[in-house]
């Protein structure tokens, strides 16, 4: 059961990629990430996300569960998050994508070999 107040996560994005292929999925995370991002900054930033949580359903987030999403994904330390972190978030926010891409990584591997 989840804590009141969580956020809960389900996870379409093995359905996105089954219906839009790898491409097609790949190209609706990049404008996911262009739809929150600061236009003139090119990244999001705590400014864009809070102003576009609307369109996420998430308008009731509190500025400091903001603050972690930003946090979580940011892995370069400047505060914001750029195309790739976000994409990286995505990833490991979707259980079933990281097991399909640990997969594939490890036939990359096997191939290589």
């Amino acid at each position: 059961m989840a804590a009141q107040g969580a956020i809960i996560f389900e996870d379409f994005f093995p359905a996105m990629v089954e219906k839009l292929g790898e491409e097609g999925f790949m190209k609706e995370l990049c404008n996911g990430f262009r739809l929150l991002m600061d236009g003139e900054k090119g990244m999001i930033t705590f400014e864009s996300l809070k102003r576009n949580l609307g369109l996420l359903g998430l308008q009731d987030m509190s500025d400091e569960e903001v603050i972690s999403m930003l946090r979580e994904g940011d892995l370069n330390g400047d505060g914001a998050l750029d195309e790739m972190e976000f994409c990286t978030l995505m990833f490991r926010l979707s259980p079933a994508l990281m097991k399909s891409s640990r997969n594939l990584l490890e036939e990359a591997f096997i191939t290589e070999m």
